[in-house]
């Protein structure tokens, strides 16, 4: 169906947004002039991420204020003041100091939301060393590769994960010096250290090191389709990024409560999950416990969350739950709801329009670009599914490639192409460690190619495909998952659905869908007819799916993707490649 965009109204709107004028904002936009309001106030020389989102606050008005707060499985709540949480910093940063561990080394972290993964971050940062986040749901090999690719010096992470997950991988790991434990009081060995133990004894006071806006601060994991996982690397200077996207995307206000849902194992859950909401010295909200439809309701209502960030899996969770959020939950304090990890369905921000009072802001980017680049903002009509229009300081184009390698612009609307991305911006990856060649092969003239295919229609609002290596060629078209999925889910029994091209020797491949029911539907071969008829309705039958399987659920990465090459690796019995980030049901 023809979605109609979504009007914002003021009663979306509880404060005065920051945007309010999108295309003056991006025509007045200078780097130069947002590096100056944040060098400003620094406390440090140079540029350090963990400066710009704790200790400036914690030396000012705001000294005072949570920072994180942590409810932990049982509901318990801890908070941290930004005065508390530059001490635990400070202490985290003097034990690394202490330990030898310097400028560059690698010190990764294993484990689940705590607050040892908070203050490991932005006490690896502090010390000029490089915080590198891993899924505490990875099995031992994963874990390794990781480890082992990334030349961890340093583990925290707890007794359990480590004697399930690490110990048996350890002698491989030459480079692994130190294993923090965050949940034992005493030291196990040496090597082996009690984190409390060693945090109990370090020094609160802690300098910064001059640090170079162009030092490696981040190291994420993102993993390819069969090979080994790529270490991309991020700088310092990345928080231009996270605080600007932050400002005019989550629109973060000074008394917002703010709360993304993402694993920090996912780099979402860093950038906005640990770094950008304290840029902006506001209370973040982290949840331990893992996914629960009515914990979750619980949380927006009791801690009084005014903007959400989480991500399509999520979302198409709660629409399957037989509950009306506005009727049994007080969400009268949400004013924002923005999700992010794969296409948002246009349907998925409709039912956020009826069910949440808020229509769900969808916004796009990569582990490779380090923060948002194309976002829907809070005063700008959402056309569903869409991911909007680049966040100022972005030059986005859709391009083709031509036969001698170089590319060109598309300027008309409509047309399919690559998405590409003028280099330049401030939390740009800085490299593949360890594989340069890699890291070149995804620039081309001008432009950083990201392997997502998008058209562009007149008004700049950019519209995703699918990926370049997801994309269906069947009987001369060329068909995107993304189309497919989307309207079967307006069908009303289906909750989620994944569309692979299957070989076949006539039409090159054909369209076939998985898709997972809602509760009160049963699989049989009438819906199976129904639900393919319904598709060639909408879409004609050289795009609807020829043939359609039901599933319990599709298999997702923990971000919340959709794992369609999985999909395709099954029903063809292929390899499956690199499982790392498979999410367990």
């Amino acid at each position: 169906m023809d979605w109609k965009p979504i009007a914002k109204t003021k009663e979306h709107q509880l404060v005065e947004p920051n945007l309010l004028d999108y295309e003056e904002t991006c025509r007045t936009f200078s780097w130069a002039s947002l590096e100056a309001e944040l060098r400003g106030t620094c406390q440090s020389q140079g540029l350090n991420i963990a400066d710009i989102a704790i200790d400036r606050h914690a030396t000012g008005s705001r000294a005072n204020k949570t920072a994180l707060r942590f409810v932990d499985r049982d509901w318990n709540i801890k908070n941290f003041t930004y005065r508390a949480l530059k001490e635990q910093t400070n202490r985290f940063a003097s034990v690394l100091s202490t330990l030898d561990v310097g400028k560059g080394d690698r010190v990764f972290v294993l484990a689940g939301r705590i607050p040892s993964l908070y203050i490991a971050a932005f006490g690896s940062l502090k010390n000029g060393s490089v915080f590198c986040p891993m899924f505490s749901a990875f099995g031992p090999e994963p874990i390794f590769q990781r480890l082992d690719r990334g030349d961890a010096k340093v583990l925290v992470t707890t007794e359990l994960l480590y004697r399930q997950k690490v110990a048996q991988s350890r002698d491989r790991l030459p480079n692994l010096q130190h294993i923090l434990l965050a949940d034992v009081d005493d030291h196990a060995s040496e090597g082996i250290w009690s984190l409390p133990r060693l945090m109990a004894t370090a020094s609160p006071e802690f300098a910064i090191a001059p640090t170079d806006p162009e030092d490696m601060a981040l190291l994420h994991f993102t993993s390819g389709t069969t090979g080994m996982p790529k270490g991309a690397i991020h700088v310092h200077k990345a928080v231009y990024q996270h605080y600007m996207t932050a400002k005019y995307v989550l629109d973060l206000h000074p008394d917002d409560i703010f709360w993304c849902t993402a694993d920090p194992g996912w780099v979402t859950g860093t950038s906005y999950g640990i770094i950008a909401p304290l840029t902006h010295g506001v209370t973040s909200i982290v949840d331990e416990a893992e996914f629960d439809a009515d914990r979750w309701y619980r949380i927006l209502e009791t801690q009084k969350v005014t903007v959400w960030y989480t991500a399509p899996t999520a979302i198409r969770r709660l629409m399957r739950m037989n509950i009306n959020p506005k009727s049994e939950y007080d969400l009268s304090h949400l004013r924002l709801v923005l999700s992010v990890g794969e296409p948002l369905n246009p349907e998925a921000v409709v039912w956020g329009e009826e069910k949440l009072g808020l229509p769900i802001h969808d916004n796009w980017w990569q582990t490779e670009t380090g923060g948002i680049m194309i976002a829907n903002y809070a005063t700008m009509d959402i056309r569903p599914g869409s991911m909007g229009r680049p966040v100022p300081g972005i030059e986005a184009a859709i391009v083709r490639r031509k036969e001698d390698g170089s590319v060109e612009v598309i300027d008309q609307p409509g047309v399919d192409g690559d998405l590409a991305l003028k280099p330049g911006w401030h939390s740009m990856f800085r490299g593949y460690l360890h594989d340069e060649v890699r890291y070149k092969k995804c620039f081309v003239g001008d432009w950083y190619i990201t392997g997502d295919l998008a058209t562009r229609d007149a008004d700049g609002y950019f519209w995703f495909v699918g990926r370049e290596d997801d994309i269906i060629k069947t009987s001369g078209h060329m068909v995107g998952p993304f189309e497919v999925e989307s309207a079967l889910m307006e069908h009303p029994a289906v909750a989620e659905a994944g569309v692979i091209g299957k070989p076949n020797p006539m039409i090159g491949e054909l369209v076939k869908a998985f898709v997972a029911l809602k509760p009160g539907y049963q699989p049989s071969d009438v819906l199976k007819l129904e639900l393919i008829g319904f598709a060639r309705q909408k879409l004609g039958a050289a795009i609807a799916p020829k043939e359609l399987e039901f599933k319990d659920s599709l298999p997702k990465t923990r971000s919340g993707k959709i794992m369609r090459r999985l999909l395709k690796a099954r029903e063809l019995g292929l390899p499956e490649g690199d499982l790392s980030t498979l999410e367990q049901d």
